[in-house]
C-alpha cells in the first residue's frame, strides 16, 4: 500500500493532544499561544479517527522552545515501566502525514522513516533531532501505533504556562478528568515539579 494512503496511528502526548493545535500540522495555521505558523501537510485530510491512549512511559519536559516562550516541551522517557503512565491521544493518519508532521515539528526536510524497521527494533531515524527516535506502541484496530521522542534522557526544564494550558485543554477534550486530577497529573512531571504550585496550575487551567 502507498505511504500516501496507508493508515497508522500517531500517538501524541504533549501539545498535540489538543485537537486544534494538532490540526495546524494537517491543514496549516498558527495554534493558539504558539509563535509558529505551520504550512500543514500536502494531504490536508483530517484524521480518520482519534482515541485516548495510555502510554507506559513517563512524560517530562525538556529543552527550550522558541515556539513556546523558551519553555520546555514534552518528551517521553525511554524507560518503559508498568508504573509509568502518560495520558495521550492518537490520530489515525497516513504514513506520509506522519513524516510531514515530524518535519514541521523539527524544521527538517526530506525525512525518511522506515516504519517496518520501527516495528522490529529500537530505531533512531534522525540523530541529534529533538524527536528523532520513533517508538512502536502496538496496534489498534489493525493499524500500528507510533510516536516519537528523544534518543536520550534530557535535563528537565520548566514549560511555559501557555504550553501547559494547551496540554490541559487537550486532556479535557479527550478525557473526563477533573481539574484537580489534571493538576495532580502535571505536578508529578519533571520540569513541572518544584516549578509550579497547585494554585498556579489551577489558574492556568482556567485561563
Amino acid at each position: 500500500m502507498d505511504a500516501n494512503t496507508e493508515l497508522i496511528w500517531y500517538a501524541s502526548y504533549g501539545s498535540n493532544i489538543n485537537e486544534e493545535r494538532f490540526y495546524c500540522y494537517i491543514i496549516g495555521g498558527r495554534p493558539k499561544y504558539a509563535k509558529t505558523n505551520y504550512l500543514g501537510c500536502t494531504d490536508k485530510t483530517l484524521p480518520v479517527a482519534n482515541e485516548e491512549l495510555y502510554i507506559k512511559s513517563e512524560l517530562y519536559f525538556a529543552n527550550m522552545s522558541e515556539t513556546w516562550n523558551q519553555g520546555g516541551v514534552s518528551f517521553l522517557s525511554n524507560k518503559v515501566g508498568p508504573k509509568s503512565e502518560t495520558w495521550g491521544r492518537m490520530y489515525l493518519i497516513t504514513k506520509t502525514q506522519f513524516v510531514q508532521i515530524f518535519e514541521q515539528e523539527t524544521g527538517r526536510q526530506n525525512v525518511i522513516i522506515d516504519f517496518d524497521k520501527a516495528l522490529k527494533e529500537d530505531y533512531v531515524f534522525a540523530k541529534r533531532s529533538w524527536y528523532g527516535r520513533i517508538v512502536y506502541l502496538g496496534k489498534q484496530n489493525g493499524h500500528p501505533i507510533f510516536t516519537f521522542t528523544n534518543e536520550a534522557e534530557l535535563t528537565p526544564t520548566r514549560p511555559s504556562p501557555e504550553y501547559l494550558n494547551t496540554i490541559a485543554t487537550g486532556i479535557k477534550q479527550c478525557y473526563s478528568y477533573s481539574n484537580d486530577e489534571i493538576i495532580e497529573y502535571l505536578l508529578d512531571k519533571r520540569g513541572v515539579q518544584n516549578e509550579y504550585t497547585p494554585e498556579q496550575l489551577h489558574n492556568l487551567l482556567l485561563s
